[in-house]
């Protein structure tokens, strides 16, 4: 046991307020998020489950990351287990080994995770000896199916209503052998257990999916009716986070909107808001305790009573942080609570290129509006803009690319022409990023495009954007963009790929020994009719739905 990594998580927790300190409780479960201490302690859905699973009082909950690099390096050196952070216990000590998962790539993280705690990384092999092994979040929404046969329960949807329910299986049948457990929380709505379900493959496509056990055809998203009985805010504050300086409350859950290419209104479906009474009080508490409130939501200014509730912010001597703003929901009061709160640039997201592009994804907004936007924040003496646009859209031409260009140059203008008479220099961040198609969107059915075509659209504009002034461009990384395609879009045959790819330090080359296509699985067209890997999970607006709006949309 290395007492150099029990003194640095000791240290840790002395910096952090919050945490729950709690002893004995029948069953013990380590929530793991496969990522950095910093990026699962800046998440806000990862301290929702934390602060749900301490709450029931037979329960105790702690915590468990990938460690840094200094600290991968000591766990080899010393030859100790993956620990937990409260009691530095060996994580395979525990009842449950809980993964909280909001991003596909960590997909990639968690192999590691059970190579440093010891445990076989898939549900096959794993004894009676070895946790219980679930995981949820945002990613698993989507698709659980590339990790699938690594876990024996996942949870489909929302943690409120399904957690007290699961727990209480849990302590019911403490004793009980797996296959008896597994039978029956495949019966609770919302559990997915994968190991009850034969997939078939031909070519890249599922041929057969066949449920066996007693396990239904389709496992039903489950989503929370009162959000106002579960508030979801910061329950821990830790220094060493992105959001360390702010204490973040839940607006909302979902988007009313509805882009076709966005998962956060569909997988989140139906849009919910909390009370304004209920986020006064919340907002109240933050001020008290970190000053700056953020304010966090896929739709934030669709928030009814945003005005009055920032506002009430500012009385009470707090700021306002928002995590996003639409471009047709800004208004000049909005914009002096941004500047009151200290903001100095503003992120707006056109997201198409192009008028015909906005049309086609469902974005609803005019260049008109995003000038006029524009204008507004520039008016209030705000003259850093951050823009967010999307290349690589079905039907995309070189035409939609220069059409963003102008708008780009018209608003530079703008901000050119009223930093000269302020004085003072204001600049304009371009957010480029690939298309990539999710599960339970409208274009989970197209491509991703490819690398070389990107390559070349992304070359077009930073040649335009190098001879502008006051502009400069960000590119996600195109590589990494069609990884999290391949994640994003994989079926149960990933598994395998990514065990190898942890034992063998590349993606790439695990992808070539096992005859996986990344690049066919990011970039085919997957025909209407096609059953897809996801399909077995309902709930949401619908497979209809999304059908109709892919017709709608290239019609």
């Amino acid at each position: 046991m290395s007492w150099k990594i029990i003194e640095s998580y000791r240290k840790r927790l002395a910096a952090e307020s919050g945490a729950y300190a709690k002893r004995g409780g029948r069953l013990s479960v380590c929530l793991v998020y496969p990522n950095r201490y910093r990026t699962a302690m800046s998440n806000l859905g990862f301290q929702t489950v934390y602060a749900l699973f301490n709450e029931h009082p037979e329960v105790i909950c702690e915590r468990a990351f990938l460690p840094d690099d200094d600290e991968l390096a000591e766990y080899r050196k010393a030859g100790t287990p993956l620990l937990s952070l409260e009691s530095q216990r060996p994580v395979a000590d525990f009842d449950l080994l809980a993964f909280s998962v909001s991003f596909e790539s960590d997909y990639l993280h968690i192999p590691a995770i059970f190579d440093l705690a010891g445990i076989p990384p898939f549900a096959a092999d794993r004894e009676s000896r070895h946790p219980l092994v679930m995981a949820g979040g945002a990613a698993l929404f989507l698709n659980p199916e590339p990790v699938a046969e690594l876990m024996d329960l996942v949870v489909v949807g929302e943690a409120e209503p399904l957690l007290p329910e699961l727990l209480a299986l849990l302590l019911e049948t403490a004793g009980s052998d797996r296959r008896s457990l597994l039978e029956r929380a495949c019966r609770l709505s919302g559990l997915y257990v994968p190991s009850f379900y034969r997939v078939l493959y031909e070519g890249p496509a599922v041929a057969k999916r066949e449920e066996t056990g007693g396990a239904p055809p389709t496992v039903e998203r489950r989503w929370e009716r009162a959000l106002d009985e579960h508030p979801t805010r910061t329950v821990i504050a830790a220094p060493d986070t992105e959001f360390s300086d702010m204490h973040l409350v839940e607006l909302s859950r979902g988007c009313p909107r509805g882009c076709r290419f966005c998962a956060a209104g569909f997988i989140y479906w139906p849009y919910r808001q909390r009370s304004l009474e209920v986020m006064k009080e919340e907002a109240e508490e933050g001020v008290l305790r970190k000053e700056k409130v953020g304010l966090v939501g896929a739709a934030v200014s669709d928030y009814r009573g945003i005005g009055e509730l920032s506002r009430h912010i500012l009385e009470k001597g707090g700021r306002v942080s928002v995590s996003s703003l639409r471009i047709d929901g800004l208004d000049d009061e909005m914009i002096e609570v941004l500047k009151a709160s200290g903001h100095k640039t503003v992120a707006l997201a056109p997201e198409g290129g192009s008028q015909r592009l906005r049309d086609l994804i469902g974005k609803n907004i005019r260049e008109e509006q995003i000038l006029a936007a524009c204008d507004r924040l520039i008016g209030h003496d705000i003259l850093n803009l951050k823009l967010y646009f999307i290349i690589g859209l079905p039907t995309e031409t070189p035409a939609d690319l220069e059409e963003m260009i102008r708008l780009v140059n018209k608003i530079r203008e703008r901000v050119v022409e009223a930093a000269r008479a302020n004085r003072r220099l204001g600049e304009i961040v371009l957010s480029v990023n690939p298309f990539i198609p999710k599960p339970f969107t409208p274009f989970q059915w197209c491509g991703m495009e490819d690398l070389k075509s990107l390559e070349k659209k992304v070359r077009l504009l930073q040649k335009a954007v190098a001879g502008l002034s006051n502009v400069r461009m960000q590119v996600e990384s195109l590589r990494e963009a069609q990884l999290q395609a391949f994640l994003s879009r994989g079926d149960r045959r990933l598994a395998r790929w990514l065990v190898l790819s942890h034992q063998n330090g590349s993606w790439k080359r695990a992808a070539k020994e096992i005859g996986l296509d990344v690049t066919q699985f990011a970039e085919r067209t997957i025909p209407l009719e096609e059953i897809l890997p996801w399909g077995f999970i309902a709930g949401g607006a619908g497979m209809e739905h999304l059908r109709r709006e892919y017709e709608k949309a290239f019609s």
